[in-house]
């Protein structure tokens, strides 16, 4: 629901009355992971998508209903519906979608965390006794939370505990609570939507790729920062959509700055000055992606540099070089699709090969999918 927060924080602010309907589960190709979010409220109008365009029409129906009898319900969509071809769901997939009227509880506070930046998690009952279906907690990176499920104290402790390590990793999913830890009889399922600061991706070297990257960097989602050891070239007017840019011996920067597991360093200098010392401190960093530019030739060169300095043949499986996809790339602009595909191959866990022909699977459950920069997708 928080991937559209801003609007609805505004609706909330303005008293109006609207319900939202969330993807809770997915199978087969359907287009939209959990968390996707569509909402409506009391004048009909409509923001968001929870399939892309598929049964839009249906669930914004579902949402008015809910606006008037104020129940919260589970629906399916897919292809083992009679009326599948009639919603539109003819892709081959299934799809779960919680819908809600939104009355007061923690929704609300939700909203305003993810609109203020606040990194907090927010989990709901989509599955188990008709009664507690959308009941919230909203979980604070301390472990402390807000709302209850159902007024037993253990399930809220239990659910705060596992919405909290999806928070901690940022990741958006769902969570399995047995008849046990559910003290309610019978299992139940949440839906866990972590709110966190965008991804960082730190582009090294302020070269006339670095300006087209920054501009795929910010289209998927990322905190974009642009670092050069000479500030000439380190200039807002060079990257006016760089979210910082720092004038910085590159691996100095590395080694005073945050990362994390969902950081994405890219490395565009190919001047081995910069790149050695760089790469010899990357490549030991629990970062997402570690990507270099340069030909083949610089590729062997800089790698047998990075040996003599004690860089491990395990350390140097790591470095994506030379950085991007093969699209055949030769501009800026295509050159930093081409890295933008790879971050998002070795994110969802693809295998950017052509979908052409191919029997893999569309959607990939790679080890960060799916992942919400705000709660949704981080695409």
């Amino acid at each position: 629901m928080l991937d559209i927060a801003e609007e609805l924080h505004r609706w909330v602010e303005q008293g109006r009355d609207f319900a939202v309907a969330t993807v809770v589960a997915v199978g087969g190709s359907a287009p939209r992971q959990p968390g996707a979010a569509l909402a409506v409220d009391g004048e009909g109008t409509a923001i968001g998508s929870v399939s892309g365009g598929c049964v839009e029409g249906a669930v914004y129906e579902l949402c008015q209903t809910a606006l008037e009898d104020g129940r919260t319900v589970v629906e399916r969509f897919g292809y083992s519906d009679e009326d599948a071809f009639a919603v539109g769901l003819t892709c081959g997939g299934i799809i779960d979608i919680l819908v809600t009227p939104v009355r007061g509880g923690v929704l609300p506070a939700a909203l305003a965390a993810a609109v203020s930046g606040e990194a907090a998690a927010l989990a709901r009952i989509t599955s188990g006794p008709e009664e507690l279906l959308g009941q919230a907690l909203l979980v604070h990176p301390d472990g402390s939370y807000e709302g209850r499920l159902g007024g037993h104290p253990e399930l809220d402790r239990t659910a705060a505990a596992e919405a909290r390590a999806l928070l901690d990793a940022g990741r958006t999913g769902t969570v399995s609570i047995g008849e046990d830890g559910s003290r309610c009889g019978q299992p139940l399922t949440l839906l866990v939507e972590s709110s966190v600061p965008a991804p960082r991706m730190i582009v090294f070297g302020a070269i006339d790729f670095a300006s087209a990257l920054v501009r795929v960097g910010k289209f998927l989602g990322y905190h974009v920062t642009v670092c050069d050891a000479r500030p000439v070239f380190a200039t807002k007017a060079r990257f006016p959509e760089a979210d910082e840019i720092v004038v910085e011996w590159p691996h100095r920067y590395l080694a005073s700055t945050e990362v994390d597991a969902r950081t994405v360093l890219c490395v565009l200098t190919h001047d081995a000055k910069f790149d050695v010392p760089l790469l010899q401190a990357a490549l030991r960093l629990p970062v997402a992606y570690v990507g270099a530019m340069g030909s083949r030739r610089t590729h062997e060169d800089r790698n047998e540099r990075l040996r003599e300095v004690g860089v491990t043949e395990l350390e140097l499986a790591r470095l994506r070089s030379p950085i991007g996809l093969d699209l055949g790339a030769r501009t800026p602009e295509e050159t930093a699709l081409s890295i933008g595909a790879e971050i998002v191959a070795n994110r969802r866990g693809g295998s950017g090969a052509s979908l052409t022909g191919a029997r893999t699977p569309i959607h990939h459950d790679g080890p960060d999918a799916p992942v919400a920069g705000r709660i949704g997708s981080v695409a």
